[in-house]
């Protein structure tokens, strides 16, 4: 079976954020903003030579230690699982950021390098010297950047519990995103067990297993894909699906995570987790009366649960003032206690 070709992302120039907040954001979708960053030095020098970048970095570096995962020449540069979803097919260690750099320079001509990845490193941390002249104006000043640093390799299709802004600053990138709704057909690995936090896919974007995974051709129907140069920038909404291949040998990305939900809140996948453990397993005509429950109060699909109650009167049901956030949590705390 032949799988329809991605449709590509949506591309902007010249974005501002004003733009970025009245046309990009509110319509969902992912969106490329070509050259966005093309003024930063750190680009400059990137789109200079390799030799002038990796200068450019350690300059700026900070005499500390990175968290590095390394894998095999024979995985391909695929950071994943084994065969048997036991263990994960890299390692993971701290370094030095300038003999990683320098091993990057080194395995440039290498038909078969170590696969090599420093990530979400937050930049202020190890490069104290770089985010005040490379930075974007379309997130808040308190959203750290994080760097992604490494040579040619693919990270499975994933989401995040942020939206996401992400800046290649050198080498190039392959971005395939799909929609929140087709977690049903991108076949999720073990919850419990992940490469880096978040579930990943099982599908191998490069060669999909469709008797294995056939309703892939679903989820491939609603791909979309870009290939991004050094300055141009990436937004990701919250809990798309995107794939990541880095397409060169040293490659140097920059991300900003953000969730706009009120401070003080839980996390919604510890919700996930603790469903697991009290919803899932009741007998079919329980789960189906809690799914009409969740779907009045949490999912308010048949409007304002508490609508009917006086402003004083509803509790739980009502704004999520700090003094109303502070005894869910103490009512979460007792629970937890008792398990």
């Amino acid at each position: 079976m032949e799988l329809p070709e991605p449709k590509p992302i949506r591309e902007y120039d010249r974005v501002d954020q004003r733009f970025f907040e009245d046309e990009i954001r509110p319509v969902a979708q992912p969106a490329v903003l070509r050259g966005h960053a093309a003024d930063w030095p750190a680009v400059r020098a990137a789109s200079a030579s390799d030799e002038e970048f990796v200068a450019y970095v350690k300059e700026r570096s900070a005499a500390g230690r990175v968290t590095a995962i390394v894998g095999q020449p024979e995985i391909g540069g695929r950071f994943f699982y084994t065969d048997d979803l036991n263990r994960l097919n890299f390692d993971r260690g701290v370094t030095v950021l300038e003999p990683f750099l320098d091993r990057l320079l080194r395995d440039r001509d290498n038909s078969a390098p170590l696969a090599m990845a420093v990530q979400s490193e937050v930049i202020p941390d190890f490069l104290p010297g770089f985010e005040p002249d490379n930075r974007t104006a379309l997130v808040r000043h308190d959203v750290p950047a994080r760097a992604w640093i490494g040579n040619r390799i693919r990270v499975a299709a994933h989401y995040d519990h942020y939206e996401n802004i992400g800046v290649v600053v050198a080498g190039r990138r392959r971005f395939t995103l799909f929609p929140p709704e087709q977690l049903v057909n991108l076949y999720v690995g073990p919850l419990g067990f992940t490469p880096a936090g978040t579930p990943i896919s099982l599908v191998d974007l490069a060669n999909p297993d469709l008797d294995r995974f056939p309703r892939f051709a679903e989820a491939a129907a609603t791909a979309q894909i870009a290939e991004l140069e050094p300055g141009d920038a990436i937004y990701i909404p919250y809990h798309w699906w995107h794939a990541v291949e880095s397409l060169g040998a040293v490659n140097f990305f920059v991300n900003y995570w953000w969730n706009d939900a009120p401070a003080g809140l839980g996390k919604p996948y510890d919700a996930l987790m603790y469903a697991f453990f009290a919803l899932k397993n009741l007998p079919p005509d329980q789960r189906a009366v809690w799914r009409a429950i969740f779907d009045h109060y949490i999912f308010c699909t048949g409007g304002d649960p508490g609508e009917h109650l006086p402003p004083h009167a509803r509790g739980i049901l009502g704004p999520p003032t700090p003094e109303l956030v502070e005894l869910m949590r103490a009512s979460i705390k007792k629970i937890a206690s008792e398990l």
